[in-house]
């Protein structure tokens, strides 16, 4: 009865007993570790982690020790061994007991991350912090709680994002992402609500807003501290009953979303300032969850870089050298990943061969004027204020220069202000401000 239970499950399933031992396991589970081979007598931890010893002995959670002293079902996150290579899943234990025998249930999902194949749009690490955040992202993601993704720029708050709306119940259906900086005040209200026909002047028909288009999924509100204060209460009116108006309408209308914002900005200190409303923080907090920056997982430098590598549009494969490695090792990267990715794309067009050496990481670098900037965001940008004079004491327009060094650095993009500002870690609109000279 319980084995034909176990078939009739579409997720992996094994059942193993009080020793760790697999008493039972169906098809999907057989098929995930390609093999038809019995795995009746072997240990859940010998098939999944290739490892002698239970989980909580080898520096994992164990949901079985877990469930020991709640007596209730468990989930953890876990990186299994598979033929294919690594792979996180979401683990779920439940303890049934047969007669007076206790076993315990064990199903498990994939998480859309990735552990070294290069598919595009999806986190990678294996480093300690990466999967402290991941544990929580997993606990948030199967809720309906508001989270909010706090993180240095570059960090990958957006990929996050997308993988906490692929593991909630809301995963069917779309995730919108509102990037909340490059709204101006008078663009944001008829971005996210929508506006009637001639709402105002260019409004030639009605549009539906972002909010409506996230009905049923997830709203994902990009640096949400660039949100202009006008405009936070009716954010927060949405928040909290799920009611907003279209521009230029006085129906009321109701949209199903759930909220994940994030901000490189320290929100708490926008509060006290009075920026940034105390009512609308709390309600997008709910969940903080905070991303770690690329200095804190040195032990994944070498899987990102190898999997950047793989994503980048190149005309030929490369490899690096352990040197190269070494050397990205040792470097700070206030970008974070996007840097990280910057930097292996200008090393690559410098190499002419199919491997990348320390000397071409070294060139990449040195091309690099943000490379010992501060942290990546608009503030980190060469601080010209502090210059009074030039080299020859003559007065110099302060803001003439900041902009006359900036115009120099986006010629070595090409005049690409977009990737500019990517690499800089600032939105177009602060690149555009400070391009823009003004006379003391």
């Amino acid at each position: 009865m319980l084995l034909s239970y176990l078939e009739s499950l579409p997720e992996p399933h094994i059942l193993f007993d009080h020793d760790y031992r697999i008493v039972a396991s169906n098809t999907a589970y057989r098929r995930l570790f390609a093999t038809d081979e019995t795995l009746i007598g072997k240990t859940c931890h010998q098939v999944s982690h290739h490892s002698e010893v239970p989980c909580d002995q080898a520096g994992e959670s164990c949901p079985l020790s877990a469930a020991l002293i709640s007596g209730q079902r468990e989930k953890v996150m876990h990186l299994h061994h598979l033929p294919t290579g690594q792979a996180y899943f979401n683990v779920e234990l439940t303890p049934i007991r047969d007669d007076d025998t206790l076993y315990f249930l064990e199903k498990m999902e994939p998480l859309r991350i990735d552990t070294g194949s290069g598919r595009e749009g999806r986190l990678v690490g294996k480093a300690p912090a990466f999967r402290r955040m991941l544990d929580m992202v997993v606990r948030a993601g199967e809720s309906e709680i508001s989270v909010l993704l706090l993180g240095e720029s570059g960090t990958g708050k957006e990929l996050v994002a997308h993988a906490l709306h692929e593991i909630s119940p809301r995963r069917a259906r779309t995730i919108v992402v509102v990037e909340c900086a490059s709204l101006s005040e008078t663009l944001f209200e008829s971005e996210l609500f929508g506006h009637e026909k001639g709402a105002f002047t260019g409004a030639t028909s009605a549009k539906q807003g972002l909010v409506e288009s996230a009905n049923g999924g997830t709203l994902f509100l990009d640096e949400v501290g660039d949100i202009p204060l006008s405009m936070q209460v009716k954010l927060l009116r949405l928040i909290e009953t799920g009611c907003y108006r279209r521009v230029g309408s006085t129906e009321l209308r109701h949209t199903d979303v759930r909220i994940i914002s994030a901000t490189h900005r320290d929100l708490k200190t926008m509060v006290k300032a009075g920026t940034f409303r105390q009512d609308l923080f709390f309600r997008l907090s709910s969940f903080p969850i905070r991303i770690p920056p690329l200095r804190e997982r040195v032990e994944d430098i070498e899987l990102l870089a190898r999997t950047l590598l793989k994503r980048l549009p190149l005309s030929r494969e490369l490899t690096m050298t352990p040197a190269a490695i070494e050397r990205l090792k040792h470097y700070a990267f206030p970008g974070n990943i996007r840097e990280m990715r910057n930097l292996l794309e200008r090393a690559a067009l410098m190499a002419d061969g199919l491997r990348l050496t320390e000397s071409h990481i070294e060139q990449a670098m040195d091309d690099s004027i943000w490379a010992s900037a501060g942290p990546a965001d608009e503030h980190s940008l060469p601080n010209t204020d502090s210059m009074h004079r030039t080299g020859g004491n003559e007065p110099v327009n302060l803001k003439t220069l900041e902009s006359d060094t900036l115009k120099a650095a986006l010629a070595q993009h090409r005049g690409n202000q977009k990737s500019f500002a990517d690499a800089l870690g600032i939105s177009e609109r602060t690149l555009y401000r400070r391009l823009k000279p003004r006379r003391e």
